[in-house]
């Protein structure tokens, strides 16, 4: 029997994570435990009796026991997987602080989901399409939920990333036509006026502010929870131009140490960055050069 006091619910919640990262439906599950569907639902809510049946469940998911309990480094090798714990995480959470190319998914104008749907179609790199139904389906279910509930979200963005978003436009691959990459741009440019009218709306907005510093390639997200450090999530993927739902290995860690220097980095750029009409003429400004 497991006892003692474990966080059954986050087991549950990754348990579900990992199965969407492992392309397994709860009827997959069930048919390799011999157990009913039901069953595997009920152990994605957190309600786990016996450790065999986790141990069991990690060699099913290709994880490790550890990282199950969370006493260990989760890690995601696709897209789906790892957006559904960052669903769950966001749900969790009071404040983000966010780091993402070009900038955070949940900043983004309700048209983008389309955009992003239409990028991965016309990606160079074939992938199942039902991989992307799930991350997009994943995705929405994001977005409607912080619509929702309106965590804090400070976000960090580099104006070297907005740059490159506006010069490439939203394009799955750089073979299109020179007329649907002119088009392409001027998506881009609207969700980059979508995001100042975000910083524009202070009493409603999350909190974002412009580096123009060389900021890390890798992508990453700090959870809090009434003040108190959660997770911390560093990511491969991206949802921006040329997107990649499929190729990486993203982590999640609840360690303190790793916490606590994302955080330093994060607060040290963010010092010196541009924000409130700094940050709106320096985004109009960068416009006007596209």
């Amino acid at each position: 029997m497991i006892t003692g006091s474990i966080d059954y619910c986050a087991i549950g919640q990754r348990l579900r994570a990992y199965r969407i990262a492992a392309s397994l439906k709860a009827e997959d599950v069930a048919e390799s435990l011999k157990i009913s569907r039901a069953a595997v639902y009920r152990l994605e809510k957190g309600e786990i009796v016996k450790i065999e049946t986790l141990e069991r469940l990690a060699s099913l998911l290709d994880t490790s026991f550890a990282s199950l309990l969370g006493i260990d480094t989760e890690y995601y090798s696709s897209g789906e997987g790892f957006f559904e714990r960052m669903r769950q995480l966001e749900e969790q959470s009071t404040h983000i602080y966010s780091h993402f190319d070009p900038f955070s998914f949940l900043l983004t104008s309700s048209d983008y989901l389309s955009h992003l749907a239409m990028m991965l179609n016309e990606s160079s790199k074939p992938a199942d399409p039902q991989k992307y139904a799930t991350t997009l389906s994943i995705l929405k279910d994001r977005k409607t939920q912080f619509c929702q509930s309106i965590p804090k979200v400070i976000n960090l963005i580099s104006l070297r990333n907005v740059e490159r978003f506006l010069h490439i436009g939203l394009v799955g691959n750089l073979t299109i036509s020179p007329g649907k990459k002119s088009e392409r741009m001027l998506l881009a440019r609207k969700e980059v006026y979508h995001l100042i009218q975000l910083i524009e709306q202070r009493s409603l907005a999350p909190t974002i502010a412009i580096t123009q510093e060389a900021i890390p390639s890798i992508a990453f997200q700090i959870f809090y929870q009434d003040g108190n450090p959660i997770s911390l999530a560093m990511s491969p993927f991206r949802l921006g131009e040329l997107p990649n739902v499929t190729t990486g290995i993203a982590s999640i860690t609840s360690s303190y140490d790793a916490i606590k220097r994302y955080r330093h980095l994060f607060d040290k750029l963010w010092e010196n960055s541009a924000k409130d009409k700094q940050a709106i003429d320096l985004l109009k400004a960068t416009l006007e050069k596209f």
